[in-house]
C-alpha cells in the first residue's frame, strides 16, 4: 500500500476511506486490541500515521527530491502552482492544500496533549 501511495493523491476520498478501514483492521487483528479501542487511540500507541497523513508526507518528500534531480524537465514540473480550490481537477500537488481526515486529526490531537504531558 505505501509503494502505491503517490498514486492515492488522484484517488477519491471514499477509496482513501475504504482503504483506511482495511488499515484499521489490520492494526485492531496485529494487537489483539478489543473493538471499543478508539482507532485514533490504536494509530497513537502504534505511531502509525493514517493514510493521507503519510500520502502527504510522502508526496512531500518526492516533490522535494523532484526539486533537485538533475533532469531539467522534472525540476519544471515541480514549480507549478496548483489550480484554485473550486478547480474540479485534482493534481498531486493539491493535496497538501487539503484539510485533514477526522482520523488524522484526532491522531494529531492525541498527539499534542501527549507532548504537553511530558
Amino acid at each position: 500500500m505505501t509503494y502505491a501511495s503517490p498514486v492515492f493523491a488522484h484517488a477519491a476520498p471514499k477509496a482513501l476511506d475504504r482503504l483506511q478501514v482495511i488499515h484499521n483492521k489490520f492494526c485492531r487483528s496485529t494487537t489483539d486490541a478489543h473493538r471499543c479501542v478508539r482507532n485514533s487511540i490504536l494509530h497513537r500507541h502504534l505511531e502509525l500515521p493514517t493514510i493521507s497523513k503519510y500520502t502527504k508526507n510522502d508526496l512531500k518528500r518526492f516533490f522535494d527530491l523532484a526539486r533537485s534531480h538533475p533532469n531539467a524537465l522534472l525540476r519544471a514540473g515541480v514549480d507549478y502552482e496548483p489550480p484554485p480550490c473550486t478547480h474540479f481537477i485534482h493534481k498531486p500537488r493539491s493535496i497538501f492544500n487539503d484539510p485533514p481526515d477526522a482520523l488524522t486529526a484526532a491522531v494529531e490531537s492525541l498527539n499534542k496533549v501527549n507532548d504537553t504531558h511530558d
